[in-house]
């Protein structure tokens, strides 16, 4: 006879219930020479949060320095109609790419396993590059923020693997009510 409570083993359960069935997503794309009309990596981010029954309640794009990327982010956290904002662009190591600076201090904590997973994932589909993305997640008060590549493959890929099959859960433990 097992001797844990209901609370206890229902807990995966009790965790989903919490998830809202959409999430409001701000997408931003950090780039010198992308516009609205050609951000294809936000143009898949867009689609595949809607595909998924989320909204995107704002797009923008900003150019590759520390202050404007932080500033952007900024807004979308301060944001109370979203829940989430999804960054691509700028987490290489070429020396404008400085979007993980940026906003790695605007985060209260940081969800390490999405990096970690990420670049393991990219490894199994373009090698040792990988280790040269500096993708990041966290939150920063009650919004989720994803910092991902640039490029379609890997926006792709964060998305289906890691991002999208986890967004509302994710989204509901942030707004989940604290308990003691």
């Amino acid at each position: 006879m097992s001797t844990r409570g209901p609370a206890e083993g229902d807990a995966p359960h009790q965790h989903r219930s919490y998830a809202p069935s959409s999430v409001s997503c701000s997408v931003l794309t950090v780039s010198d020479s992308r516009t609205l009309d050609d951000d294809t990596s936000g143009d898949l981010i867009r689609d595949a949060l809607e595909k998924a029954g989320h909204r995107v309640v704002d797009r923008a794009i900003v150019p590759d320095d520390a202050p404007s990327v932080r500033r952007a982010v900024l807004r979308g956290i301060e944001r109370a109609d979203v829940d989430a904002v999804l960054v691509t662009g700028g987490t290489g190591v070429a020396p404008r790419d400085v979007t993980p600076e940026a906003v790695a201090p605007l985060l209260d904590k940081r969800l390490d396993g999405f990096g970690e997973l990420f670049r393991m994932l990219s490894f199994e589909e373009i090698g040792p590059a990988a280790v040269l993305s500096r993708a990041l997640a966290g939150t920063a008060g009650r919004t989720l923020v994803y910092v991902m590549p640039g490029s379609r493959a890997a926006v792709r890929l964060a998305l289906e693997r890691l991002i999208v099959p986890e967004l509302a859960h994710a989204v509901g433990q942030l707004l989940r009510p604290a308990t003691r």
